[in-house]
């Protein structure tokens, strides 16, 4: 677990809706920007590690693109079956334009 906040990208990084996956020390990170605030969880499904920010984003939940898993962004809590382990989520804060991520 990190203690301080890592830069990943700028504001206009992430677009309002898009799956965006960002590479940091520790692990693929899913980020999406929903009703302009960016959310963070781990970027590999628990159940079998899909990617997913290949997946698709119906409102805050995204859906894994190999079995149709369902995560919800805002918390990282799973909402569909088949995983059973919720995702990590992140901290999210923004300086200036920066978009800092820390592991909560």
């Amino acid at each position: 677990m990190s203690d301080s906040f890592v830069k990943v990208g700028t504001i206009g990084d992430f677009p309002e809706g898009k799956l965006k996956k960002v590479q940091v020390a520790w692990e693929d990170v899913l980020m999406v920007k929903v009703e302009g605030k960016i959310y963070a969880i781990a970027g590999s499904c628990t159940h079998m590690g899909a990617p997913l920010a290949e997946g698709e984003l119906e409102g805050t939940i995204v859906v894994c693109p190999w079995h149709g898993g369902q995560f919800d962004v805002t918390t990282g809590r799973v909402v569909s079956p088949p995983p059973m382990k919720d995702e990590v989520s992140f901290d999210v804060q923004i300086t200036g334009a920066d978009v800092l991520l820390r592991k909560k």
